[in-house]
């Protein structure tokens, strides 16, 4: 299957520590990814945190698993997500101390199959950038 890769940095107000906060619950994601419509049956087990998301598409729900690999010392949040369609994504969110605020860079691999792969590409890529924008937003208003 097809494997692709991007990355996007952006600033946000907020100091690492509580970028870091905000994007280590499951819960903000809701409306932080504008598919995301709801997380339910999370369990922490230390650094580790599994949920189900439901994305809200025009016509399906799809339940996505992910598992979020925490490293607050980086600090950084892995997400490994498995979703129907033989989709796979890893998002890795890494944070760096930039003067008042944080640089935020979201690196997106995903793997999906042939006939998905425009498709799935264009959501990651959109959902990716709308995501960066929310946090954006979320952390200047706090």
């Amino acid at each position: 299957m097809p494997v692709d890769a991007f990355a996007h940095t952006f600033a946000v107000a907020a100091p690492p520590g509580r970028v870091y906060a905000h994007l280590a619950d499951p819960r903000s994601y809701v409306g932080l990814s504008p598919l995301v419509a709801a997380v339910r049956d999370v369990h922490t087990d230390g650094n580790r945190v599994t949920y189900v998301a439901l994305e809200r598409f025009r016509f399906w729900t799809n339940p996505i698993r992910v598992t979020m690999t925490l490293d607050p010392q980086a600090p950084s949040v892995v997400s490994a997500v498995v979703s129907p369609g033989r989709v796979r994504l890893r998002a890795e969110v890494t944070l760096t101390p930039s003067g008042d605020g944080t640089d935020v860079t979201e690196t997106i691999t995903v793997e999906s199959p042939s006939l998905l792969r425009r498709y799935v590409l264009r959501q990651a890529k959109a959902v990716q950038l709308r995501r960066a924008a929310e946090l954006t937003r979320r952390m200047a208003a706090a």
